[in-house]
């Protein structure tokens, strides 16, 4: 069995994630998906499973239309959609990430 690790460090972690919510801020959210592909691409380079890097094909124009049906399902269902975003979230990212 080959071995499984994480290379990214801390300093990059914290200015991926100070980029990202001060451009989602600036933007007044609009921006999040596109915050949230640029973390996670960044977290599945780092990522190494059973000998294999992981990669991520995931984009922010591709998260975007997925973030505003949440949003309106979320706004509909008077925030009860909110608990379900984090699921579905997950379920994008996982489909969006393969062996390198």
């Amino acid at each position: 069995m080959k071995d499984s690790y994480f290379d990214g460090g801390l300093l990059q972690l914290v200015g991926y994630k100070l980029l990202g919510g001060f451009v989602t801020a600036i933007t007044l959210g609009i921006c999040a998906p596109w915050a949230i592909t640029m973390i996670y691409n960044w977290e599945t380079k780092h990522t190494v499973v059973n000998g294999q890097r992981l990669a991520f094909n995931g984009t922010a124009v591709g998260l975007f239309g997925s973030w505003i049906k949440w949003l309106l399902l979320t706004i509909v269902t008077l925030g009860i959609y909110g608990f379900w975003v984090s699921i579905a979230l997950r379920k994008w990212k996982a489909s969006h990430t393969y062996f390198a």
